[in-house]
């Protein structure tokens, strides 16, 4: 797979999720943080569930990951 304009943008896309997720474990109400960032609570939880804890390096290791896995299911 190429690198294009997008992984640039995946990369600061990746950085507002971890961000909004710190926000919430500040203490925000789910609720609020959805309404202040403009998304749905399934997608909050979504964001949670594969990005909570983490910080944006491990962040951006896992997406490189998930990357190779693609590429490697692709070429079978």
């Amino acid at each position: 797979m190429r690198k294009g304009p997008d992984d640039e943008a995946q990369g600061a896309y990746e950085e507002q999720i971890i961000a909004i997720l710190k926000e919430h474990e500040g203490g925000m109400k789910t609720a609020d943080l959805c309404r202040k960032h403009g998304i749905s609570e399934p997608t909050f939880y979504s964001w949670k569930a594969k990005y909570g804890g983490l910080e944006l390096s491990e962040a951006k290791w896992l997406k490189g990951l998930e990357s190779e896995n693609a590429k490697s299911t692709t070429q079978r």
